[in-house]
Parts: C-alpha cells; sequence; structure tokens
C-alpha cells in the first residue's frame, strides 16, 4: 500500500518548485518562487527549519544534493541565470560557488555520479549546457555546450558510473566508465551526450516527442548491461528508452502511458525498477515493468491519498 507518510508545512510564500531528499533521508531541500531554498531537518516524523538560504533573485527551480564525501553541498537554480552551490560547516549554510555564465533561465541541475568527482550538469534556456566541476581544492571549472537544444533545455540527469561495456563505446578503453548524461528540450528531442578526451559530444539523438521535453531521468544501474532513460513531454506521454548494451544496438522506445494532461517530472527509485510520474492532474502514480515487457501502474497517488491499483494500466 502506497500511503503520504508526512505532510510538511514549508512556510514558502509562493508555488513550491521541487523537494529534494538527502542521501541519508533525514534532510529535506525545497525550493520556490519566493526566491528562497529551505532545508528541513526530516526525523520521526517531525521536520524542523534547519536554513532558509536567500541568494537568488528570481524563481528558484530546482535542488539537488552532492553526494555526502563531498560534505554537505546543496545546488540549486533559477529563473535569475545563476546556480549557487551552497555549503555546511559547523552548522552554518553559506554560498560556496556562484555560476553566472547563462544568457537566461537555469532550469535543471544534476550531479554526476561521485565516482567522477565533484561534478554539476545545468541546462537552461539560452539553449546552452554548462558543466562545473571542482577537484576540492577550492577551484572551479566550467565547460559549455552551446546550442545544445534549440531554443532551450528543461531537463538534465546523469547516467550511472558504469563500465563502458555496458553501453557500445569505441573510444574507450575496456572497463572505464564513460561519462555519459541526457538532456531534454523545447526542440522535442532528447538527447544524449558523451565525454570523449575531455570535450562532450552530441551521442544519439532520440525523437519521439511531439512537443517540449519537460523532464528526463536516467535509470540507476543495478549491475544489468541495458540502459534505460524515461522522458516526459508537453504531448502528455512518458517514453521509456531501452539500450540493450549490445555492441552496435540501437535505443528502442516504447510509450508508457499517455497522461490526460501535461507530465512535469519523472523520477526513479533507487533500485530503477519503479518510475513515479506527476503532472499537470496533480497526480503521481508509480509504475512497473512486468516480466513480458509491459508498463502497468501499480499505484495512483491523487490529493493525499494512496491507491494500489490491481496492476492493469487504466
Amino acid at each position: 500500500m502506497v500511503s503520504v507518510m508526512n505532510t510538511i508545512d514549508t512556510g514558502h510564500e509562493d508555488m513550491i518548485h521541487d523537494a529534494a531528499m538527502d542521501y541519508y533521508g533525514t534532510r529535506l531541500a525545497t525550493c520556490s518562487s519566493d526566491r528562497s531554498v529551505k532545508i528541513f531537518d526530516v526525523k520521526n516524523g517531525t521536520q524542523i527549519l534547519a536554513a532558509d538560504l536567500r541568494g537568488h533573485e528570481g524563481p528558484v527551480w530546482q535542488v539537488a544534493w552532492a553526494h555526502p564525501m563531498f560534505g554537505n553541498l546543496l545546488a540549486s537554480c533559477s529563473y535569475d541565470r545563476k546556480v549557487i552551490i551552497w555549503k555546511e560547516t559547523s552548522g552554518q549554510w553559506n554560498k560556496l560557488y556562484e555560476y553566472a555564465n547563462h544568457d537566461s533561465s537555469v532550469n535543471s541541475i544534476s550531479w554526476a555520479p561521485h565516482d567522477y568527482g565533484l561534478m554539476l550538469t545545468c541546462g537552461s534556456s539560452d539553449g546552452a549546457v554548462s558543466i562545473i566541476f571542482s577537484s576540492g581544492d577550492g577551484n572551479w571549472e566550467t565547460k559549455k555546450i552551446t546550442n545544445a537544444h534549440t531554443i532551450g533545455c528543461n531537463a538534465v540527469s546523469w547516467a550511472p558510473a558504469v563500465a563502458s561495456c555496458s553501453l557500445p563505446d569505441q573510444n574507450s578503453s575496456a572497463g572505464k566508465p564513460s561519462k555519459r548524461f541526457v538532456t531534454g528540450g523545447c526542440d522535442n528531442l532528447v538527447k544524449i551526450w558523451r565525454e570523449d578526451e575531455g570535450q562532450w559530444m552530441e551521442e544519439q539523438k532520440l525523437e519521439g516527442h511531439s512537443d517540449w521535453v519537460r523532464d528526463v531521468a536516467w535509470a540507476p544501474s543495478i549491475g544489468l548491461p541495458h540502459q534505460i532513460i524515461a522522458s516526459c513531454s508537453q504531448d502528455r506521454r512518458v517514453i521509456i528508452w531501452r539500450n540493450d548494451g549490445v555492441t552496435g544496438s540501437a535505443w528502442t522506445s516504447v510509450i508508457l502511458h499517455t497522461f490526460d494532461d501535461v507530465v512535469w517530472h519523472v523520477s526513479w527509485s533507487v533500485t530503477g525498477n519503479i518510475l513515479a510520474v506527476s503532472g499537470g492532474d496533480n497526480k503521481v502514480s508509480l509504475w512497473k515493468e512486468t516480466l513480458e515487457g509491459q508498463w502497468v501502474c501499480i499505484s495512483d497517488v491523487n490529493k493525499g491519498q494512496g491507491v494500489v491499483k490491481s496492476g492493469k494500466e487504466e
């Protein structure tokens, strides 16, 4: 049974755009059109406001926690064209780094797997994707993919750090992970990018949506050779993209479902076998693939109530 465990009164003065739990599930970060980022300690069914971070000058679209091996780091991106990385030191949160090299709203951020070091990817309405990284010495470097998506980039998501044999890659030495991430944009496209000798190259262009792609999510790896990406769009559809990892294999697609309203967000469970979908109908639905390869809705949460379905798609 899926049920709502807790409801948190954040105290935000405007619409909340994102909420993210940290690695240990004991802290919640939220962001809002009120230009603030808030951090709550969440323990034993209670929540305590730990920090109210003010540094953005516009609506804050997304927040993302870094892996705890780098300390307590939180990134946020905003309509004000900035990305801010916040760091907690001795219980105090302060601005560690600010990136302001985009010409329009920064819509999405995603930390790379910790195997690659401290690296953050940012997608912007100016059509560019930036990669921000630090070796940990306090200095930050950046790379930019200009015109990654015409009109704008709405979403970014990193691939898990798996050996290159899981995806055909002729340019990597055997067994060495290849850095990859996926983006979705206003050109209706889903694109996969790969780092090759320090430069980011477009590896695949996945066509299937008929309107703006609103979110993309690369499924976590559980040791299987195949790779799975979920994308959702203004066209009301969620598409599942799969690559079986066999040399020369192409990405194939299947439409998970066509919803009644625009689909804003897709998110995988930690084990990568359940997909959460949320959209303009204010519902969160959970989907799972059957042994026959069919995607079925196993739960539909609406207005604070959890309902498990019989396993058939509605």
